[in-house]
């Protein structure tokens, strides 16, 4: 504890009499400042015990000394300390009264008792306080390291961390999710703060920030968040709750955890990078055929994996619509606000929460995942599109709400490049892994036509060609082909188009079709040639009658 006005009076060399202020005197004293000015208030920081001796002022005079109190208590001075056998023999009773009237503490110093005794006596004790506290910081670095080293690493080091603030400590990985927390009932407060460390995690580190007490809370508590991590992204954040400020001490220990809990963190880190490297090759030879070899290299890691069916996700980040020519490839994990690194922390988390092996490999500006089919990580993958598609659909109806084109310009989304295209595959085996990205790889064009976050490879393969063809090349394409009909048509020479359809439909049946049209068939033999004429290619061809029919169907809409 830091000096007190209390710890001095009872400072038997120094003989301190208490005259007005008896129920303030356990303030805590920062330092003992002697000064004679008529307002010493420009050199006070606030915290001070002033000595005067009433040299220059005029301690007799009742409104002086109203005004002088006055400003010594504005300025924060927590005591005045009165020399009496100096200047005056006794303390004046005007400022006895001034002090009593604002609750400022006098202590009256007798003639005996130097100055510099006092401030000698509030420099020893703040010294003492701040070697205290340094002691048991290192003591609670010292208990604090050897937690982190042993086999609970950081919920021992959260643990310790709590005991010795006396309130509550909780980790939080790279998804926000509490990973640790200390008690074990401190799980249940550290979840309710959910939106404060996404907050932080979108802040560069290292960041912090404090968070006010829960007032539906009755032990209301005080919240520090401390990001994690030597880079500009935000590993991990560490919250420790206590019921008042933290002081030296356990400031030192909160920092002293942050510096273990980073290695640690930066550790498990650098092992993921190797882990990387090594799903890297496993993924190579997976794709060149080679799954003996893969299995092999692979050992205990991801041999799991490669073991019961699984499902291959091809990842890209969405480029903001209009900037597609400006933007360049970007390797996953690079910058704050990487859309790809954000996706492969909420798969590895989610697979870590159950032990589920999973294969993470950053291909240039791609993101290639190996998870077990059915597993956690494929649900976290569904998790993670359903949250952009959320946020897309909620940004959509902002902008449409928005009255003015400013107001627009604010409400729609800055965020797009944060989101991703993901192509999932079928479930499949090793010896299939090729097929699986190349499925992926699929689903992922489809994703980027239809406008989607997450397609499937089952989507494609049962559903319909006819929404592939919502694609501006494919109707350009259509367009020209059709023009010279539509050119023909225009001028009311017949209606080829609608006669080239209701043949096509009715799979070149002459008499079904020109009853739908409601004419002869000998006037719709003749429309046909026209057609052949016009566009310079046979009918009798099946792949012409194709690309005529997805022609029409491309531009039916």
């Amino acid at each position: 504890m830091p000096p007190t006005l209390a710890s001095l009076v009872h400072h038997s060399a120094l003989k301190l009499a208490v005259l007005a202020g008896e129920d303030r005197l356990d303030t805590p004293v920062r330092w003992a400042h002697v000064s004679e000015l008529v307002d010493p208030v420009p050199w006070m920081d606030g915290g001070e015990l002033l000595l005067i001796t009433a040299m220059k002022i005029d301690a007799e005079d009742p409104e002086a000394m109203r005004g002088y109190v006055r400003r010594l208590v504005r300025a924060g001075v927590v005591g005045l300390g009165f020399a009496v056998g100096v200047n005056y023999e006794q303390v004046p009773s005007a400022l006895i009264e001034a002090a009593r009237a604002e609750g400022l503490p006098l202590l009256e110093v007798p003639r005996r008792t130097p100055f510099l005794a006092i401030t000698k006596a509030v420099s020893a004790a703040i010294a003492a306080d701040q070697y205290r506290a340094v002691t048991a910081g290192f003591e609670a670095q010292r208990e604090l390291t050897r937690a982190a080293l042993g086999a609970d690493g950081p919920a021992a080091l959260l643990a310790r961390l709590a005991a010795h603030l006396g309130g509550w400590a909780a980790l939080y990985d790279a998804s926000g999710a509490v990973v640790a927390a200390a008690p074990d009932w401190a799980e249940r407060r550290a979840a309710r703060l959910s939106a404060d460390v996404e907050r932080l995690r979108e802040r560069p580190a290292p960041a912090s920030a404090v968070v006010g007490a829960d007032p539906d809370d009755e032990g209301a508590d005080r919240v520090e968040l401390q990001s994690l991590g030597t880079g500009r992204r935000t590993r991990a954040v560490l919250a420790v709750g206590t019921d008042a400020p933290l002081g030296t001490a356990d400031r030192y220990a909160v920092h002293s955890a942050i510096a273990l809990l980073t290695l640690t963190t930066e550790r498990s880190r650098a092992l993921r990078d190797a882990e990387q490297r090594l799903g890297a090759a496993v993924l190579r030879m997976l794709l060149a055929g080679e799954p003996d070899h893969a299995r092999t290299v692979a050992g205990e890691l991801y041999g799991g994996l490669l073991d019961a069916p699984f499902r291959v996700l091809v990842a890209e980040a969405a480029t903001v619509p209009g900037e597609a020519e400006a933007a360049e490839p970007r390797d996953a994990g690079t910058g704050p606000h990487d859309p790809l690194g954000g996706l492969a922390d909420a798969l590895e988390t989610a697979a870590s929460r159950v032990a589920e092996p999973v294969l993470v490999v950053p291909d240039g500006g791609r993101l290639i995942v190996l998870a077990p089919d059915g597993g956690a990580a494929v649900a976290a993958c569904a998790e993670h599109a359903r949250a952009i598609e959320a946020r897309r659909s909620a940004a959509k109806s902002r902008t449409t709400a928005a009255r003015t084109p400013r107001d627009r310009t604010a409400a729609a989304p800055d965020d797009g490049s944060a989101d991703v295209v993901l192509g999932l595959s079928a479930p499949n085996v090793a010896v299939a892994a090729a097929t699986a990205c190349h499925q992926a790889e699929q689903a992922l064009s489809v994703a980027r036509r239809r406008g989607r976050v997450l397609v499937e490879h089952e989507e494609v393969a049962a559903g319909s060609v006819l929404p592939l063809l919502a694609d501006e090349a494919v109707r350009a394409f259509a367009d020209g082909m059709l023009r010279a009909l539509r050119d023909h048509d225009a001028t009311g020479r017949g209606d080829l188009v609608a006669s080239l359809r209701a043949w096509l439909s009715r799979h070149g049946q002459w008499d079904a079709a020109a009853a739908d049209l409601g004419v002869h068939r000998h006037t719709l033999r003749y429309r046909m040639r026209r057609v052949e004429e016009i566009l310079g290619r046979s009918l009798d061809d099946p792949d012409v009658r194709m690309e005529l029919w997805l022609a029409l169907k491309a531009t039916s809409k």
